[in-house]
Parts: structure tokens; C-alpha cells; sequence
């Protein structure tokens, strides 16, 4: 996991004099990860609670919005902006090469999954609840709606689902610092900044749903 990771080269950056100390700083900062990571998880879940709060919503191309209407990917973007403080790329296709694949018998509450609705892959993405369900933003002349993925529509035009939370660093903001929190000040606890896997909005412009 890739904090796990940041917080093993915390404790490679220690100077010699903190050797003997390191399992037992380790063992601290592991329990305060795997802590966060649960906590972290839970939020995921919220990502379907706030998704189902928009059903009804009218859609809109290119919206982004609850007021204005959403588009597919807008949906995606507001709901986890709102729940995780973390803005996604705006469009479908940039959605689907973000976060970790995961499989459709793997499915979790609050993984992305993709479809083939615009004769291209991932020109749709929706939210999975689970149960073999979905949340999404159909097309003009539709509301937010919850889907059925085991449906033969949906299952003829999957195109494949990406894991963000738990995965993607950015999706647990505050994992490093409370990682970080319970090293000794003495120790270095200067991270490395995560690889950037998110842009502002302003930063793609296109929309593809």
C-alpha cells in the first residue's frame, strides 16, 4: 500500500541513533495507519449514501451541479469532491485511468464502473452500491438513477471499474499526517509528495459522457 510505503521511508530517513527504537516506531505508526485506512474505508461508504441523495437530479451535459443538472462524470466528480475534499478529473474517459482495476466480481461500495454508451470505452462511469447496483446520470431526458449491472445492457457495455478509495493516497488526506503524528519530533518525518493522480477541474476541460 502505498502509504505503508511512505511510512517505511520515514523511518529509512531516521538518523543511526533511532535504530534499536525502530519496531517499536514502527509498530506505532502501522496501528495509526491501519486505524486511519479503516476510518478512511467507512467514508468511502459515505460516497453511496451521498450518491443516493442526488437520485432525481435532472441531467444535463456538462453539468456539474445538483441545481444546474449532471452529466455522468459530473455526478462522480461532485459526490466525491463533496464526500472526500478530492476533485477528479471531469471526464469519464480520465476517470477510468485513475485509482487500482479491480474486477466486476470484485466490486465495493463507492468503485467507479465503466461503460461502452458512445461507441467508445468508458464514455459512462457510475458509481457501484452494491448488490449488483449502480448510481448514475443516464442521458438527456433522464434523472439520476439507481441501474442494475447485472442487467444484459450494462453487462454487454462494461467496459471495467477502477478502486479509488484505499488505493489512491489523495483519497486519504489525512492518513500521512496521523501516520507521521506518531513518530517521535526528533525523527524526520518528512514524506515524499504522492504522485500527482488528480487534477483541478480547470485542468481538463472535456467532457466525454
Amino acid at each position: 500500500m502505498a502509504l505503508a510505503l511512505v511510512v517505511a521511508t520515514s523511518f529509512a530517513l531516521a538518523p543511526a541513533a533511532f535504530a534499536q527504537d525502530a519496531p517499536s516506531l514502527a509498530d506505532s505508526a502501522s496501528a495509526a495507519v491501519r486505524d486511519a485506512a479503516s476510518s478512511a474505508w467507512d467514508k468511502a461508504r459515505d460516497l453511496t449514501t451521498a450518491a443516493l441523495d442526488l437520485i432525481g437530479i435532472r441531467y444535463k451535459w456538462g453539468g456539474v451541479t445538483p441545481d444546474r443538472g449532471l452529466d455522468c462524470s459530473g455526478l462522480v466528480q461532485f459526490v466525491f469532491q463533496q464526500v472526500t475534499g478530492v476533485t477528479l478529473p471531469r471526464s469519464a474517459k480520465e476517470q477510468s485511468r485513475i485509482g487500482e482495476h479491480v474486477t466486476l466480481s470484485d466490486l465495493k461500495p463507492g468503485d467507479l464502473v465503466f461503460f461502452n454508451t458512445r461507441r467508445f470505452a468508458f464514455s459512462h462511469v457510475g458509481i457501484y452500491l452494491g448488490d449488483n447496483r449502480f448510481i448514475h446520470a443516464p442521458r438527456r431526458g433522464r434523472d439520476v438513477e439507481v441501474a442494475e449491472i447485472d442487467k444484459t445492457y450494462w453487462q454487454k457495455h462494461f467496459s471495467g471499474a477502477r478502486r479509488l478509495i484505499g488505493v489512491l493516497p489523495e483519497m486519504m488526506p489525512n492518513l500521512i499526517a496521523e501516520a507521521a503524528a506518531s513518530i517521535p519530533t526528533a525523527m524526520p518525518t518528512a514524506m515524499p509528495a504522492a504522485d500527482a493522480a488528480v487534477e483541478s477541474p480547470a485542468a481538463s476541460a472535456a467532457i466525454d459522457d
